[in-house]
């Protein structure tokens, strides 16, 4: 509180040497609430230690006022108790006297004419003896609530002080209506010194953090404390100490300061303010409630006030050291406008903000600005509220903030009626708002609205505001009201015009919520191939149906993938990045032209929705960064697909546990590629606690717990893993392993197990289902896999055919892998050559470390001897993986080390390795 406040000191010292000299010296100390006035007062005394200076102290206080005489009787008593015994003895005699005058009751406010005059010379006179031989530093504090007597003896002093050896410091707080007393603006005339101590620099803060933490602060979290507490010492210091424990003055801790709103702090500038005037009062919650529009008229009138009251109380507020400049109804620290809001009633904050309302209202702001008043009362009566709340949500929902949106529309739903239709829409308008970030609420306010609208068609309308999330799972109840309103509204043969439209978009909601089914997903393809080559496009709904029809068609394989691509980007080239559309359609479609090795149309949508924004395309970021991640990944381009994953996921911080763990499937996607096993940890981590109901999130989440079993080196439990996930999926009717890819995995790690009839099986049946299919990526991948099991002469032949399918696909990370495996098995050292140079820049482009290591190690056969392994040397050599001792391992099998020695020993030499450690590099690695 002291810091840059040598200037005063040596002004006060310099005074103090004079007064030995005989001249006497009268001192303003003033200055805002918490700019050190009280500590620097207090620091005085210190410059007459080994002096011979008497030291006399007063504090006047708002609860004495009414004794008179009080802050003169505790200079009285002060000077008593240090004289000598001879000057005591006659000063108590003179000072008896004038006890009699203190004892008068009948004096609270003054004294008698007659006698006022006489009383104030004899109380100089005290003074002016007791000071005689000994010069006095006589300091008081907050004059401004000093009782009426004592402020007219100051004021006498004053007048009279010239010759005497006495230097007078007192202290007045700036913007306390006491100050403006006319006896104290005598007593300031007199002054021959006003000190106005300024606030603290920037390297006076810095100053201060380093002696509150121990250590330099960084620039940004001394920039951040000193434009928070704008140089004043208390506000700094109250904000210093509410750090949270631990916390150390770096940059990241910048914000948390910006945050802070200091308890103690808060309650002490409400007790100043209490002190103040009604209408200063008045003005401060004014501006309390919008001051941050910076209208001095709509503050002047919200607090009473005229133009000549409004500028008085702008610069009492302003020396008072509350507002950030005397002009602006803007508070210097956000703790202020806390003091003044904790210092109303919950009645009279309400009131305050619903005239705020009405006057902003009737000035024609913005919505949103009326609606965040109304967002502070309970209830309003104003007739207008209903519908300003709406626009609110309305202009927050444009500019992409539908948590916001959502927030507006509960609030007005306190202000309409119960059971009506306005209700009913109110509460379609939050679930449209809350789809974004709470499926389940959407859902459930729907439910709320549907039976209290009265035509069939509005309660179609308003179950398709409950646009279901790609990745996301639909409550049965909501999905059985969606069936009971379609078959309300009828049969879709028998409806025209916009009724048709929106019987085409029940059907694709339910047809939708039935792709777990595969009953329903034969149904959907029949009805696709029921629309012939050349299905209508032209409306919104058509389009909507479509991409669900292509969706299962993708699921099932029972579409060709050129038939499926080109519909797809037909669709996208009726649907603008502009567009309205729903936000489960465009993941349908980019799923299908990912499964079916077509992304030029995709991959140029998103890119233009991403330039565009959230705002003016219409989907949300993390959308489009999830979708960008996919469409990455199915080219091979793992690094930056893992970027946009990292996004994705980050932008859902704010969002719902289960949003949240839906999309996470697209950075799961990523790691089963990158094979990264921090990162897959990570993911399965956050996905345990939020589990997904969705078969496509929890299926995912299986391959990728299996991946992460292969690099613990625990193969077996993998394959079980992924050997019940394709249980799962194939019930359901899925059979497309581009989306879900359970049987590449499952062939892999039979092939290492040494389960070649399995591996084959599984093989012919990636195969075929990859022929039916016709996407060079699956197709490729497919021939790779089969011809890495069957090796010889027609496994390298197969190999080279992948080679030559994947030239024709976007997938290079796939190539990559295809030529590696061709040179690794190729008996041709030019042709082996060529393809692990190939593969190996194909690799560094695609940011895959693990293939491009591969690649170097040149041309080799592959590590493919486990399956000359015996089924106990597999088992040993897992466990040996796990990091199992030889004595361990002999424990859990209930044989002797001695046996587990001779199976690591045969293992070794099978697999042509060195040790346990090459021997789990062996038993982990996937081809």
């Amino acid at each position: 509180m002291l810091l840059e406040r040598d200037a005063q000191l040596a002004l006060v010292e310099t005074a103090l040497h004079a007064a030995v000299e005989g001249t006497s010296s009268l001192i303003l100390l003033s200055g805002p609430v918490g700019i050190g006035r009280t500590a620097l007062l207090r620091r005085l005394p210190r410059l007459v230690t080994g002096q011979d200076v008497r030291v006399l102290r007063a504090n006047a206080g708002p609860m004495e006022q009414d004794f008179a005489f009080g802050v003169v009787r505790q200079l009285c008593d002060e000077l008593l108790a240090g004289l000598p015994e001879q000057a005591r003895e006659r000063s108590v005699r003179e000072y008896a006297v004038l006890e009699r005058v203190f004892a008068d009751d009948d004096m609270p406010g003054g004294l008698p004419a007659a006698d006022s005059q006489a009383v104030l010379h004899d109380l100089r006179t005290l003074f002016v003896n007791a000071g005689a031989d000994t010069p006095l530093l006589i300091l008081v504090d907050d004059l401004q609530w000093a009782d009426t007597p004592s402020l007219r003896w100051f004021a006498y002093l004053a007048k009279r002080l010239r010759g005497l050896r006495i230097v007078l410091v007192y202290t007045v707080r700036e913007g306390d209506p006491g100050a403006q007393h006319p006896l104290i603006q005598q007593i300031t005339d007199f002054s021959a010194h006003v000190l106005l101590p300024g606030p603290l620099s920037l390297d006076g803060t810095s100053t201060v953090i380093l002696n509150r933490f121990g250590e330099p602060g960084d620039e940004e979290f001394v920039r951040a404390c000193h434009e928070t507490s704008t140089g004043n010492p208390l506000f700094l210091m109250s904000v210093l100490f509410s750090m949270p424990s631990g916390t150390r003055p770096t940059a990241d801790a910048a914000d948390v300061v910006r945050s802070l709103l200091p308890a103690q702090l808060r309650d002490r500038l409400a007790a100043c303010l209490h002190s103040l005037p009604q209408p200063i009062q008045a003005l401060a919650a004014a501006i309390a409630a919008v001051g941050e529009h910076e209208d001095p008229r709509l503050v002047a009138r919200l607090a009473g006030l005229d133009e000549i009251g409004y500028a008085a109380g702008m610069r009492t507020l302003y020396q008072f050291g509350v507002l950030a400049g005397e002009h602006r109804p803007r508070f210097s620290h956000f703790v202020v406008r806390d003091a003044v809001e904790s210092s109303l009633t919950m009645v009279e904050r309400e009131q305050l903000h619903d005239r705020a309302a009405a006057l902003l209202y009737g000035q024609g702001h913005p919505a949103e600005h009326v609606a965040a008043q109304l967002m502070t009362v309970g209830t309003s009566s104003r007739p207008w509220s209903v519908s300003v709340l709406r626009a609110a949500a309305d202009t927050a929902l444009r500019r992409g903030a539908p948590d916001t949106a959502a927030r507006y529309l509960r609030r007005a739903l306190l202000d309409s009626p119960a059971q009506s239709e306005e209700r009913a829409w109110l509460l379609i308008e939050l679930a449209t708002a809350e789809r974004a970030f709470d499926p389940a609420a959407c859902e459930r306010h729907i439910s709320q609205a549907v039976p209290l609208l009265t035509t069939a068609r509005d309660r179609a309308v308003a179950t398709l505001r409950a646009a279901p999330t790609f990745w996301g799972t639909t409550s049965p109840s909501f999905i059985q009201l969606l069936r009971e309103v379609a078959e309300e509204l009828g049969p879709l043969d028998s409806l025209v015009g916009s009724a048709h439209e929106i019987g085409l978009r029940l059907e694709a909601r339910l047809r939708y919520y039935d792709h777990e089914c595969p009953s329903a997903l034969s149904s959907a393809v029949e009805r696709l191939h029921g629309l012939g080559k050349e299905p209508p496009l032209q409306s919104g709904a058509e389009r909507e149906l479509l991409a669900v029809l292509l969706h299962a068609g993708t699921l099932t394989c029972r579409l060709p993938a050129a038939d499926a691509a080109l519909l797809a980007g037909r669709i996208l080239d009726r649907e603008p990045a502009t567009s309205a559309r729903p936000p489960y359609m465009l993941p349908l479609l980019a799923t299908t032209l990912i499964a079916a090795d077509s992304l030029q149309d995709v991959d140029s949508w998103l890119s233009l929705g991403q330039r565009l924004g959230s705002e003016k395309s219409g989907i949300d970021g993390e959308l489009l960064h999830a979708l960008r991640a996919m469409v990455l990944t199915a080219r091979g381009q793992v690094r930056l697909a893992r970027e946009h994953a990292e996004r994705a996921v980050h932008l859902t911080e704010a969002e719902s546990p289960e949003v949240r763990a839906n999309f996470a499937i697209a950075l799961a996607t990523v790691a089963l590629e990158v094979r990264d096993l921090g990162l897959s940890e990570q993911i399965l981590t956050a996905a345990d606690r939020q589990p997904s109901k969705s078969l496509s999130v929890s299926a995912i989440l299986q391959i990728l717990k299996a991946s992460t079993d292969v690099q613990r080196g625990d193969l077996a439990g993998a394959l079980d893993g992924l050997l019940a996930c394709g249980r799962q999926v194939e019930r359901s009717g899925w059979r497309n392993s581009v989306l879900l890819p359970w049987r590449p995995w499952a062939i892999s790690l039979n092939h290492r197990l040494g389960a070649s009839h399995a591996a084959r099986a599984l093989a012919e049946e990636e195969h075929a289902q990859a022929m039916a299919w016709g996407a060079p990526a699956m197709l490729g991948r497919a021939l790779r896999l089969k011809g890495m099991v069957l090796g010889g002469i027609e496994g390298v032949a197969l190999l080279r055919e992948a080679v030559d399918v994947l030239r024709n696909s976007d997938n290079q990370l796939e190539l990559a892998r295809a030529l590696v495996l061709l040179g690794r098995m190729s008996g041709d050292d030019a042709e082996a050559a060529a393809a692990i140079r190939e593969g190996g820049e194909h690799a560094v482009a695609c940011g895959a470390p693990r293939l491009t290591e591969r690649a170097q190690q040149g041309h080799r056969a592959p590590a493919t001897r486990t399956a000359v392994l015996t089924r106990a040397e597999r088992r040993v050599g897992e466990l040996a993986a796990r990091g199992l001792t030889n004595q361990e391992i002999a424990d859990e099998l209930g044989v002797t080390s001695r046996a587990i020695e001779k199976h690591l020993t045969n293992s070794y030499r099978k697999l042509g390795v060195s040790g346990r450690s090459k021997l789990i590099e062996a038993l982990t690695t996937l081809v």
